[in-house]
């Protein structure tokens, strides 16, 4: 990556990974974060590409100028404590069409700032749990999603697992309910849900599935997309409840919409 870390010349390198292989892009990032602060580089200067298994922690600290895609599967921790950058995982062309499949383990985007995730598939527990500023599109999850999320984005494009948005105090989630049991999965303790408001959230929304499908070739993204008409009604946005005016003994409800 020298030529890449003098002159800030673009770079593309593929490599075979395994699961021994922990903490891909974390040096990186130092260096880079070392010479350049909290700049890094131009966005997409350093492309590396995997296939195969990815270790603990893939992504880990990742800064701007560093785009990492990964086809094959990742362990737990991807894009821990990420400050810039893009990750994209993709399952191999095999298991392609199965989004139902699991593609990242949990407690992916532990404590991120800034980036963005896209992975075709499914993520463990803890999606974006501590997320304080990163974008992040999947295609599912399991339990505890947007767990202590304060600012960020995220998109799930599948079912997620119960205690969604638990403690969770910033950002904006949507989340596609396939099945109308979204409401018996969320814990509305801090956060409300109700459908799209305005043609602001559709658009942006809109913009987030089309990135989704640009870096993945989604084919749940690509169908949602060509039939909006139909998905349009079934996401829900998640916000936080904004704190109302401290009362002892009466704790914060939040209100809820169902279908």
């Amino acid at each position: 990556m020298k030529d890449a870390l003098r002159d800030k010349a673009p770079v593309v390198r593929s490599y075979k990974i395994r699961n021994t292989n922990r903490s891909i892009g974390a040096k990186l990032s130092g260096e880079i974060a070392y010479l350049y602060g909290d700049h890094g580089l131009p966005p997409n200067t350093i492309e590396l590409r995997f296939t195969g298994s990815a270790g603990q922690s893939f992504g880990a600290f990742l800064v701007q100028g560093i785009k990492l895609v990964l086809i094959g599967e990742a362990n737990d921790y991807v894009g821990k404590g990420m400050c810039g950058g893009e990750i994209v995982i993709t399952p191999s062309r095999q298991r392609m069409n199965n989004t139902h499949d699991v593609v990242m383990g949990n407690t992916v985007l532990y404590g991120a700032t800034r980036g963005a995730l896209y992975a075709c598939g499914r993520a463990g527990e803890r999606f974006a749990v501590r997320n304080s500023g990163a974008l992040a599109v999947v295609e599912g999850t399991g339990d505890h999603a947007c767990e202590y999320m304060t600012n960020g984005s995220v998109v799930v494009l599948g079912t997620v697992g119960r205690n969604f948005g638990a403690g969770m105090t910033g950002g904006i989630a949507y989340v596609l309910d396939f099945f109308g049991d979204f409401h018996k999965r969320c814990n509305t303790e801090l956060v409300r849900f109700h459908r799209l408001e305005d043609a602001e959230d559709e658009r942006l929304l809109l913009s987030f599935i089309s990135r989704h499908l640009e870096a993945t070739g989604s084919a749940r993204a690509q169908k949602i997309l060509m039939n909006w008409t139909e998905y349009h009604s079934m996401f829900w946005k998640v916000v936080p409840v904004q704190p109302a005016a401290k009362t002892v003994g009466v704790p914060i409800q939040a209100a809820t919409e169902t279908k």
